[in-house]
């Protein structure tokens, strides 16, 4: 079984995958429209000096995320 993390513990290059998304926040809903659903596999190209935001590839596009915006989304390592 994976070990669940969320956004906060990507580094750069990582390749990761939505294990799960849990709450109903207008965030969490438009991040689900984008394409962040159960299953897809995304590949970290970005992050801000900071830490936030952070750059992702997925389904043929990038999309900046938020740490809040993306905290009640649940990744899991892809080797």
């Amino acid at each position: 079984m994976a070990v669940s993390f969320g956004f906060g513990e990507l580094k750069k290059g990582m390749k990761a995958r939505v294990s799960d998304v849990t709450g109903s926040a207008p965030e969490t809903v438009r991040l689900i429209e984008l394409g962040l659903t159960p299953g897809t596999e995304f590949t970290v190209t970005k992050i801000a000096p900071l830490g936030d935001p952070i750059e992702i590839s997925l389904r043929g596009y990038r999309l900046c995320l938020r740490k809040k915006e993306s905290a009640e989304i649940l990744l899991e390592s892809v080797d």
